[in-house]
């Protein structure tokens, strides 16, 4: 719910965005084709669907999205959240999210090579390769670098409780 200025939330000010996506990504499906389909048979805008209307009104979404990711980047910049002893911006911490999620898809790939030994068969013997990953290791981690991405996710998500974007609700205008 809107704070007492009508401001959103950042979580809503999300939702928000995502459903004018939706809503642009509908009326652009809705667009007549200048193609025939396999059958042969072409297809024109209904009788109740005003092609001209749908543009305007898809171009009043974009605005409004643009408008919103402004408020939502400015908003962004503006909020400090406490990580690892440092103050860091609500955008440099969904940025170092957003690392930190790559770096666990890395060192699960690490984790999952390390827990095996490749077995060569060569001359009627079996050798052993070693491994030069440390199955030890690379286990500790990924289990620390979850536990940083778990911190600062609740981190991030608290501020999107806390936080309030410079953009009114469009159902209280």
């Amino acid at each position: 719910m809107p704070d007492e200025k009508m401001r959103l939330f950042l979580f809503e000010a999300l939702e928000l965005r995502s459903e004018y996506d939706a809503r642009i990504k509908t009326l652009r499906a809705c667009f007549p084709k200048s193609k025939k389909n396999r059958d042969g048979v072409r297809l024109q805008p209904s009788m109740d669907f005003d092609v001209s209307l749908a543009r305007k009104q898809v171009q009043a979404l974009e605005n409004k999205k643009r408008r919103l990711n402004s408020a939502i980047q400015e908003a962004n910049f503006n909020y400090q959240v406490q990580f690892q002893g440092d103050t860091i911006n609500l955008n440099d911490a969904l940025e170092l999210r957003k690392s930190l999620n790559e770096a666990l898809g890395e060192l699960h790939t690490l984790v999952v090579n390390a827990s095996v030994q490749r077995v060569i068969y060569k001359e009627g013997r079996e050798i052993l390769e070693p491994n030069e990953i440390s199955y030890t290791e690379t286990s500790k981690e990924i289990e620390e670098t979850r536990q940083l991405f778990r911190e600062l996710n609740r981190k991030i998500r608290q501020a999107s409780l806390t936080v309030t974007v410079e953009f009114r609700d469009e159902h209280h205008e």
